[in-house]
């Protein structure tokens, strides 16, 4: 077996494949470690030049209608490749990190337990020092950015929280994401608890830290390994716009979003330009 390339694309690395079985040339497709990139593997050493000359046309029109007609052709029959279900456990596991999961679940737990016992009681446990016999409780300084009040609230934090978090855990560490995690779940609670006491919670604080310091990281040191979209950036400002101006009359922690995106704009301004300074 000769491995020809690794394609990015699964459903058109099957493309390429179908038409080659049309040419009597048989290729086989094997994932990688890296989903959803996948390998193609040639059986015959001897038609090697003809696939590379193929792979060439192809990969300046991959969407040509010879491609696609293979493919149709080779789906009336049964395929010997069945596309994997990236929507598993083990897939998001292989995406993420023991931070990133364990934060997860423990927000999805502090929200069951707000649902089974009631807000009021678990507030009394985890908000903010609302008195002096609560400062030397150091967990209530970071326990709010568990404290979820609906469930839209949750999986929207949830969803940017493994997004970005991810790539944080991934690419640069375990330890860097504890410390944008830390930092920015404490700073942003303290300015929010300057504008409503000890009666917030969630953790988009620590999502905006990651969103400034992911786009930040993504346009000064791109080989790093980390972004994010652009159009992304410019909704989060808009829902930033959104709560500033109560448009919608929704109650939004806009003191924690602000304080939260500056940190992370200046805790990657920070890392970038030390690590270029040393590079």
């Amino acid at each position: 077996m000769i491995h020809i390339t690794s394609v990015s694309n699964p459903r058109l690395a099957q493309a390429f494949i179908d038409y080659m079985a049309t040419q009597g040339i048989h290729l086989t497709m094997r994932p990688t470690n890296e989903p959803p990139l996948v390998e193609l593997w040639l059986e015959d050493a001897s038609q090697r030049s003809q696939v590379e000359l193929e792979l060439r046309y192809f990969a300046h029109d991959p969407l040509n209608k010879r491609y696609q007609a293979a493919s149709w052709q080779a789906g009336k029959s049964v395929s010997p490749f069945n596309y994997r279900n990236n929507l598993n456990l083990s897939t998001l596991k292989n995406q993420s990190g023991p931070l990133t999961i364990a934060t997860t679940l423990i927000c999805i737990l502090v929200y069951l337990w707000m649902e089974m016992a009631g807000m009021p009681n678990v507030m009394k446990w985890l908000a903010w020092p609302a008195h002096s016999d609560q400062y030397l409780e150091l967990w209530r300084y970071l326990s709010p950015a568990l404290l979820h009040f609906s469930l839209t609230h949750l999986l929207f934090n949830l969803a940017l929280w493994w997004y970005f978090g991810s790539q944080v855990e991934r690419k640069i560490g375990g330890g860097k994401l504890f410390e944008i995690t830390i930092v920015s779940a404490i700073f942003s609670g303290w300015a929010q608890s300057l504008f409503s006491g000890s009666h917030f919670g969630g953790l988009s604080g620590v999502v905006y830290a990651l969103i400034g310091y992911v786009w930040l990281t993504g346009e000064i040191s791109p080989k790093r390994g980390i972004s994010a979209p652009r159009g992304l950036i410019a909704i989060s400002v808009i829902w930033l716009l959104v709560g500033y101006f109560n448009l919608f009359s929704l109650k939004i922690a806009n003191a924690a979003h602000v304080s939260g995106l500056i940190l992370g704009l200046l805790m990657g301004l920070w890392d970038n330009l030390r690590k270029q300074k040393k590079q």
